[in-house]
């Protein structure tokens, strides 16, 4: 079992928490740490495509803190490339009661890798590149909207919504066509949103270089020679992050509450 942080004298909240992706690397980091900063009676809402994954984390997250915070934790089988797995995230969303809730919270970390084996002028077919943005642009900010409609301005909450970034979304990667895209339109989309809504906090936030399936992914399969060198040679050298250890900069952004609306923030930089 990963560590989490002791909340010590801070919390999120009574908190509405939604975290997408959450079955597995990074999402299940972040919702074991979440957990243990959720004030009692809080609603913790795990979205992922593969049910046993997130029926796990949430078995894991009750033997360590349902008894002491008395969480209310959900689990949602959704696949957020599609409309009906966007609408059955956000019906989920509205049948949480709001009741004495202070905060809502959306952590959009659902996203995929993409074909990094191939350059950006093979990608040919429109439908190939619609599917890779169905998940990690329309679905992000489908999502994002639907719950933000479903908690509005007039309920008197504190409103948080995390986008899940990148370097990448800064900076191209040869053979990273698609994920460098999609990262650098969430990035904008987000900062639209922070220009739209004042009283919603917004952030997107690079948790580094990962040490999880998609880092291996990214060391074995990327088509660019040189950027797999690079990642080979991170992994190698012990230089890749731990989940925690990013998870432990971005609840620390979130409790301090002090960055500028829609701020693109990287864990080196903090």
């Amino acid at each position: 079992m990963e560590d989490v942080i002791s909340p010590e004298s801070r919390d999120l909240g009574r908190a509405v928490c939604i975290i997408t992706g959450a079955s597995k690397g990074y999402g299940r980091t972040l919702a074991m740490q979440m957990s243990c900063l959720l004030k009692p009676r809080s609603v913790l809402m795990l979205v992922a495509r593969t049910a046993d994954q997130l029926n796990q984390v949430k078995e894991d997250i009750v033997t360590l803190y349902g008894g002491q915070n008395k969480l209310d934790v959900r689990c949602v089988q959704a696949d957020l490339e599609k409309k009906e797995g966007v609408e059955k995230t956000v019906q989920a969303v509205k049948e949480t009661p709001v009741t004495e809730m202070d905060h809502l919270l959306l952590i959009n970390n659902a996203g995929s890798l993409g074909d990094v084996s191939r350059f950006a002028v093979t990608f040919t077919d429109p439908a190939e590149v619609n599917r890779y943005l169905s998940l990690n642009v329309s679905g992000a900010l489908s999502l994002t909207a639907g719950v933000l409609q479903a908690f509005p301005r007039g309920l008197g909450l504190r409103r948080t919504v995390v986008n899940i970034s990148s370097l990448c979304a800064l900076k191209p990667f040869p053979s990273w066509v698609l994920y460098c895209a999609g990262k650098a339109a969430r990035d904008m989309m987000f900062r639209v949103l922070a220009e739209e809504e004042p009283d919603v906090r917004v952030l997107s936030y690079a948790p580094g270089p990962l040490d999880t399936d998609m880092q291996l992914q990214a060391r074995c399969l990327s088509g660019d020679p040189q950027l797999r060198r690079s990642f080979s040679s991170m992994f190698s050298e012990g230089q890749l992050l731990s989940c925690d250890e990013s998870g432990a900069k971005l609840i620390k952004l979130l409790l301090d509450d002090d960055y500028p609306s829609g701020a693109h923030l990287d864990f080196y930089e903090l």
